[in-house]
């Protein structure tokens, strides 16, 4: 069965029973060399499939008729129900990636899906399958939760040791790699082909393939049209993989598949640091993930200045095909806004240079509008440019109130301190908007708790409150913990009407914290942790 590669199902992709990933992040680690573990797989809702220990199955990934792994069961599925689901499901063999699939004179990839170290969903196709994930019991292990083992022994392993574990199994069977290769080649073209877009799509490109010039070129205007159209400051920093499948990708021409792997860079990683070495985009490396992240756009850089976009409908491939996502993630999509309301005290500097005095301001406009109130009145000092001399009315509008009585108003003020002095004098607000629900908040923002405590004995509950600052329906997220941590939930209103509490069975407060911070976007410093277990 092993001179079966990923390169035949990828012909063939149901040539094989096959196992779903519970998400496109499990499949990291498969093909850093790992096994795969019961917690990463995704049960039907029909249950769990029947096997028997020995069998050759594949691993997919969700939205991705392409297999990425192959290998063998270590138990049957009657067992694994008695073992709850644990352990160690399949022992990998071969996977996307290893020297088996690089032993080929040109190893290539099935779909834009399959990036250098991870696989997501195929953005070209219209309609995608996602399954329900299945939740396993609360573990202590989080390379369980993960799905995650060690190749040479079978004992959970760190995340960090896993990217970089090469497979054992896969290294054995390098001496005989060149003659599978071999065989593949000359057989697969009697394999039946699947008849779909994809497979069409495939063809057309091989009779009218892109030269590496052309690919680089496409690069860069599918790069050029997304910054200017899809991706926005607010949504930076931004993981490379999330560049390229959600906003570069949707951007290419229809009918085409844009291969990194075709262009002079080979490599995601490669290309954006050779975008950023120009100036265009900053980027830098994330050592754990090993994936470059997009830290900002140089809108004024020539390139990007001199870029017509193209005034045409981008390609939705991630949205239109899996509705419900991008439902669920647009509703996860958090902004957080802190924006500043006119006072009394600097009304009368709006209403000089005719600014509406009822409109909320971020701290950049309100600094604009009172260095336009200097320039307009003649201001600065002429003998040194750095110093703004103050006039009666700029005077009250920074310190009227401010300073004690019985002390000199100051007469002057340097340019770096003019506008956090007249920011200062606005009133705090913040606009909260997740999805197409949005809410401005007076004053500070009031924190996420998450606290766990011991009750009865040794039994731990963790409690979040202070949800609804950030637009979390709590009975949403009670629903959603429940079969993330496979535990009981409860909601109970706070007292004094001041919002409601969900209380989750089982110490997980680090667990929680990480799910706000990724799921829901909530940033750090709007997360107060606090486990009285420890004291």
């Amino acid at each position: 069965w092993f001179s079966i590669s990923v390169y035949a199902l990828w012909k063939v992709p149901d040539l094989l029973p096959s196992f779903m990933l519970k998400g496109g992040e499990v499949s990291r680690y498969i093909i850093g060399g790992a096994d795969l573990m019961f917690p990463g797989i995704s049960i039907p809702a029909e249950g769990l499939p029947s096997f028997i220990a020995g069998e050759v199955w594949a691993v997919k990934v969700p939205g991705n008729p392409a297999p990425i792994a192959v290998g063998t069961t270590t138990m049957s599925s009657t067992e694994a129900v008695k073992a709850g689901l644990r352990g160690k499901a399949l022992k990998i063999m071969h996977y996307y990636h290893d020297l088996l699939w690089e032993s080929v004179e040109c190893p290539y990839v099935p779909n834009a899906g399959f990036f250098e170290d991870v696989v997501f969903e195929d953005p070209t196709l219209s309609s995608l399958q996602v399954s329900d994930s299945y939740s396993g019991a609360n573990d202590s292990s989080n390379d369980q939760q993960n799905g995650i083992s060690d190749k040479e022994n079978g004992q959970s392993v760190d995340i960090a040791d896993v990217l970089s574990e090469p497979s054992s199994a896969s290294v054995a069977q390098t001496n005989s790699g060149n003659e599978i290769a071999e065989e593949i080649a000359a057989h697969v073209d009697d394999l039946k082909v699947t008849d779909d877009g994809s497979a069409d799509q495939s063809i057309w490109e091989d009779q009218h393939p892109l030269s590496t010039e052309d690919v680089d070129t496409l690069l860069e205007k599918c790069l050029l049209q997304a910054l200017h159209t899809t991706v926005k400051d607010k949504d930076l920093p931004m993981p490379g993989s999330t560049l390229w499948s959600n906003h570069v990708l949707p951007c290419r021409p229809s009918g085409i598949t844009l291969d990194i792997k075709k262009s002079s860079y080979k490599k995601l990683s490669k290309w954006l640091q050779a975008k950023s070495s120009t100036g265009l985009i900053t980027v830098k490396e994330d050592k754990y993930k090993k994936e470059s992240i997009l830290l900002s756009v140089n809108r004024k850089h020539p390139d990007y200045s001199s870029f017509k976009p193209e005034k045409r409908q981008v390609e939705k491939t991630v949205q239109t095909g899996v509705p419900a996502v991008s439902e669920s993630r647009s509703l996860k999509m958090l902004e957080v806004v802190e924006v500043y309301k006119p006072s009394v005290h600097v009304n009368p500097i709006l209403a000089s240079v005719g600014t509406d005095t009822g409109k909320l301001y971020s701290a950049s406009e309100a600094t604009d509008i009172v260095f336009t109130y200097v320039e307009k009145e003649n201001l600065v000092k002429q003998t040194d440019k750095s110093i703004v001399v103050l006039d009666p009315i700029l005077c009250d509008a920074l310190f009227k109130g401010a300073i004690k009585k019985g002390t000199m108003y100051p007469t002057e003020i340097h340019k770096r301190d003019l506008g956090a002095a007249f920011v200062n004098r606005m009133q705090a607000h913040h606009v909260v908007t997740r999805g197409s629900e949005s809410v401005v908040r007076k004053g500070g923002l009031k924190t996420i708790q998450i606290m766990t405590e011991r009750r009865q004995g040794n039994k731990k509950v963790t409690k979040l409150s202070g949800l609804e600052t950030f637009l979390v329906d709590p009975e949403a997220l009670a629903s959603e913990l429940q079969k993330k941590f496979a535990c009981s939930t409860t909601v109970a209103e706070l007292p004094g009407k001041k919002g409601h509490e969900v209380v989750v069975q089982g110490g997980v407060i680090d667990d929680l914290a990480k799910h706000m911070i990724e799921q829901y976007g909530i940033p750090k410093r709007f997360i107060e942790v606090l486990d009285k277990t420890r004291r």
